[in-house]
């Protein structure tokens, strides 16, 4: 049974990722006490402004970091939110809102499925027979145990994540240190999943909002739409969604997709009369105009 004190700091915890729509746990390595604009935001400086965090886990190391990591552990248990390593491998955490209108992005770039690894694709099958299972049960069930699988697992993992296909959903305790516990988002959060389609406007907002432009956030999620957005032209050998408009070395238009119009997009949707998305995209562009010469 999970303790009050412990709920409560879950609670909050719950109350920022919903708040900054997308957080990693720990700040990036290197950042310094100033936070500038474009830093990723964490729960870490969300809860310890102003802290630096030292990078040490020995037994002189400030235990505020080890509090955080359990933390981490009971807030994607808890399913309240969805916890991945979409950001650069490291782990993110996105309030539900925003997680299905990343999924509603990326699909409007082409097939999720489309041009995963084979092991990938073997990985999610035994998810949808079992889910969640820890990384070392992942590898059993899936033939991907030992040394020589280890490469083709972690490439396998990485798409995976990269397209919010697995989410972890806390730890299982299986060796000598526990291991994470991976499911299948459409088995995990099915509703969520089998809407991606279907985002409503104020979820397409709330995205926008916790991808501003030209942050590291916003950078990612280009890569990630990227992914996809290859893999659907090679599978089709069509563009998805239309052409695609980016600025050359000579700062020239020329059709090279996916362009920043197509990703906004594919963010913001909300074509219909009425609806700010216009607004939003408009804005963004003009941004972005600015710092082109």
């Amino acid at each position: 049974m999970v303790r009050a004190d412990v709920r409560s700091k879950v609670a909050r915890a719950k109350k920022i990722v919903d708040r900054l729509g997308i957080a990693l746990v720990y700040p990036l390595p290197g950042k310094k006490k100033t936070k500038k604009k474009n830093d990723p935001p964490s729960l870490w400086s969300e809860l310890y402004p102003g802290v630096e965090m030292g990078w040490r886990w020995d037994e002189d190391a400030d235990p505020r970091v080890a509090e955080v990591w359990h933390l981490r552990e009971e807030l994607a248990r808890s399913g309240e939110v969805a916890y991945t390593k979409w950001f650069r491998g490291r782990a993110t955490f996105f309030a539900l809102p925003v997680f299905h209108a990343l999924l509603g992005a990326l699909a409007a770039a082409g097939d999720l499925f489309a041009g995963l690894p084979d092991e990938a694709l073997t990985i999610l099958d035994a998810l949808r027979e079992r889910s969640p299972q820890s990384t070392k049960e992942l590898k059993a069930s899936t033939g991907l145990r030992g040394r020589e699988h280890e490469r083709a697992f972690g490439r396998a993992m990485k798409a995976l994540w990269a397209r919010l296909l697995v989410v972890g959903v806390g730890e299982v305790d299986d060796g000598a240190f526990p291991s994470l516990a991976v499911a299948a988002t459409e088995m995990m959060f099915e509703d969520l999943f089998r809407s991606r389609t279907r985002v409503p406007e104020e979820r397409r907002r709330l995205l926008a909002e916790a991808l501003p432009d030209g942050s590291a956030f916003d950078r990612e999620f280009g890569r990630s739409f990227r992914a996809v957005y290859d893999a659907e032209k090679a599978r089709t050998g069509k563009r998805a969604r239309g052409r695609a408009v980016v600025r050359g070395s000579d700062h020239e238009e020329r059709e090279e997709g996916p362009g920043l119009s197509m990703r906004d997009d594919a963010m913001l949707g909300g074509h219909e009369e009425g609806s700010p998305a216009p607004a939003v995209r408009r804005a963004r562009r003009a941004r972005r105009a600015r710092r082109v010469p």
